[in-house]
């Protein structure tokens, strides 16, 4: 059954994506919408088995990691006061207009706080796919993205974890949280610089095929299993396996084998595995509570982030199309989400119109980035 749904998935999202292309869209927006239409939400064709979560998994892994690849270290470390304030805008402004909505809804201080924290999350999984499409991905706007998404992982989580420990009585020890950021951190300068290198050159002189691409996804994989055990998002530790690898000479060689293994197999999985969480049972009567959480998630990112980088002095248009790169809350909302409602601070009434408002998120923003920043023609 698995292998169908492998031909239906693969044949929708090429055809989908060509859609969207053919209409001036970037073609990731035709991915996700028909994951909407082939999932429950509409036709039921394709089902979030444990299969496909896996497929999906390494997709948006490998997406991340060819990032990083593309990501300029030197022109990322230019624009870190810029991803500092892109990422405090993008978090306080998400919070206070979160909260204030969840509260005009009826909830209690605590859902309330869970709720704009949970909007101030952000996934730049998909906004990296559609700033990669139009061009602005090796950008000074896109590495002020990419590092503001990191720094927004890691403040949120930190929050979301002070939150579930104050509200919903989870024994967590927010020092040893911190600090265990700090160690991954830390141990990623150390591999970066003395490990990687060495272990891909060892691995070059191996007798067996394709050395290189194995040594390049060991070291993905084993930094995102890294990260995500010391309690950060996965596709942090796969970025920063694209940026080590991207210092030394195999950059090009790695690029340019992962590719057509990501985009040929494992990302489509992941974009459709977006649509797939969409669901209308039981929304009729929440109607108005999704399109004024919608507002606000596309507002306060947009605003928060775009004035964050106007402060950093960023024109009226590349802060426009920083914050609009924000605003995608994409898997990591989807994650936290499943979290609150497992501690008791999202209401179990509301989790699927949240679910929705998230998914609604990720499917305007890149028709978003498309009409800011448009087109780029990069000259190599």
């Amino acid at each position: 059954m698995f292998i169908l749904q492998i031909v239906i998935i693969l044949f929708a999202t090429k055809l989908a994506g060509h859609l969207a292309a053919r209409l001036g869209q970037p073609s990731v927006l035709g991915k996700i919408i028909v994951g909407i239409i082939l999932g429950p939400a509409l036709l039921g064709w394709i089902h979030d088995t444990e299969l496909l979560a896996v497929f999906s998994q390494i997709g948006v892994l490998l997406l991340m990691f060819l990032a990083g690849l593309e990501t300029d270290l030197q022109e990322m470390n230019k624009n870190k006061k810029a991803a500092i304030y892109v990422a405090l805008g993008g978090i306080i402004l998400p919070i206070i207009l979160g909260y204030a909505g969840a509260q005009y809804y009826g909830m209690s201080a605590g859902e309330s706080i869970f709720i704009g924290l949970l909007l101030s999350a952000t996934s730049v999984s998909i906004s990296v796919q559609a700033m990669r499409e139009l061009g602005w991905l090796n950008s000074k706007e896109g590495s002020t993205l990419l590092g503001a998404a990191v720094l927004d992982d890691i403040v949120v989580v930190i929050l979301i974890a002070i939150a579930m420990s104050f509200f919903a009585g989870s024994d967590t020890n927010i020092g040893l949280l911190i600090g265990k950021k700090i160690l991954f951190f830390a141990i990623l300068i150390v591999l970066a610089k003395w490990f990687i290198p060495h272990f891909i050159r060892a691995f070059k002189k191996f007798r067996v095929t394709e050395s290189i691409l194995s040594a390049g996804l060991i070291i993905c994989f084993g930094l995102s299993y890294f990260a995500e055990f010391l309690g950060i998002a996965g596709i942090i530790g796969a970025f920063f396996a694209g940026i080590a690898i991207a210092q030394t000479e195999f950059r090009k060689e790695i690029e340019h084998k992962v590719e057509p293994i990501a985009y040929g197999i494992f990302v489509p999985f992941f974009f459709v595995s977006i649509g797939l969480a969409v669901s209308f049972d039981g929304i009729g009567n929440q109607i108005g509570f999704i399109v004024v959480f919608s507002i606000i998630a596309v507002v306060s990112k947009f605003v928060g982030s775009g004035l964050g980088a106007k402060l950093a002095g960023f024109n009226t248009k590349s802060s426009m199309g920083v914050g609009a790169g924000m605003v995608s809350r994409g898997e990591v909302a989807l994650i936290l989400a499943a979290m609150g409602l497992e501690g008791g601070l999202l209401p179990a009434n509301y989790y699927t119109s949240v679910i929705i408002v998230i998914i609604v998120t990720t499917i305007v923003t890149p028709p978003l980035l498309k009409a800011i920043f448009g087109k780029r023609i990069v000259i190599e």
